[in-house]
């Protein structure tokens, strides 16, 4: 990286480029090979970390097209296509998605693609295959496989270490079984089982530094708080539906309306009528922010069509009236979606 940039000891122009913004990084590198060099060098963002320029992304991947990733740009309203990720698993879908140590986890997960014939998904209900994706040098790599295969499972970060647990290992076989992986390790150990499985995917939340998993259907929440104790289980008789949560508060799309839950409690923030129709989307929070991104619209008894949609909704709580507005469309991605995570680099 020597002779980054004329005049300028390396240390400080490597402080330069980390304030450049990251959707501009594939253009600076083909200014030289040193340049190239430094974008793709751990230096380069532990200097953005150091001054302050982290950003916060938003990691989406969609029915359409199969297995592609896109990135959203909050600051700056645009998105960023990533490579198609090298899955053998046609149409990847009910996976497990996380953002720890730098990277992109993509974890389980079964095909989407059913045989007309048969009914069968592609020959993969469940795989056990976890994939990472680093931001650094763009690419795509194979990790080391869960223990079990699963999908339609609960999948979070507790403490650096992403945490998963029940779903599914076949469509009539739900599984209580949880482990644990170490990213710097590449090795993942079984943990404490659920106390509980069901008959219906379940998703995870970190709250207060806990995991909570639910499942669809059930008020009951398994709560893991360390993993030598086990989990516990409460009935906070949270609202089914959508979830998202913001700034370390829980909110949930129901009936027609986002509700802030706390505990037992919940309190009308604002109305969501607009999403009656639509289906399949994903609603996550980013600062202080929810985002509803995609899903499709129809049918219903008067039009048979399916619309899949790229649409980019935002609600914004942290102020004193929420508001909708629109963001820029997803420009490749469309449809029911599979996926998404927050990414900050």
């Amino acid at each position: 990286m020597s002779g980054l940039i004329e005049g300028l000891p390396d240390a400080v122009a490597l402080r330069c480029l980390a304030r450049v913004p990251f959707y501009l990084y594939p253009k600076l590198e083909i200014v030289s090979h040193s340049w190239r060099a430094a974008i793709r060098s751990p230096e380069l963002f532990k200097a953005r970390q150091e001054i302050g320029s982290t950003e916060e992304l938003l990691c989406v991947c969609a029915f359409d097209p199969e297995n592609l990733w896109q990135m959203y740009d909050p600051l700056r309203d645009l998105w960023i296509t990533l490579p198609v990720l090298p899955s053998k698993v046609r149409h990847l879908a009910h996976f497990g998605v996380v953002f720890t140590g730098g990277k992109l986890f993509v974890l389980g997960g079964g095909s989407e693609d059913v045989d007309p014939l048969t009914g069968d998904q592609d020959g993969s209900f469940a795989t056990n295959e976890v994939w990472s994706y680093d931001p650094v040098v763009r690419r795509w790599a194979q990790r080391a496989s869960m223990i079990l295969p699963r999908a339609m499972f609960a999948c979070c970060v507790l403490k650096g270490k992403i945490i998963v647990a029940g779903g599914f290992t076949s469509c009539r076989k739900s599984i209580s079984q949880a482990e644990m992986y170490d990213h710097e390790k590449d090795v993942w150990i079984p943990i404490p089982d659920l106390h509980c499985t069901h008959n219906s995917a379940c998703t995870g939340l970190v709250i207060g530094g806990k995991v909570h998993v639910l499942h669809k259907g059930l008020s009951k929440v398994q709560v893991l708080d360390n993993v030598c104790s086990g989990w516990t289980v409460e009935d906070y008789g949270w609202l089914q539906g959508p979830m998202a949560v913001v700034q370390g508060a829980l909110y949930v799309m129901s009936h027609g309306l986002i509700f802030k839950q706390e505990k037992e409690v919940r309190k009308v923030v604002t109305s969501s009528s607009e999403f009656r129709r639509r289906i399949g989307f994903a609603m996550t929070g980013v600062r202080d922010e929810i985002y509803v991104i995609g899903g499709v619209i129809g049918p219903d008894r008067f039009n048979w069509d399916i619309k899949p949609m790229s649409d980019v909704d935002i609600l914004t709580v942290g102020g004193d009236r929420p508001t909708w507005r629109q963001a820029a469309p997803m420009t490749m991605c469309r449809g029911t979606i599979f996926g998404c995570t927050q990414l900050r680099i």
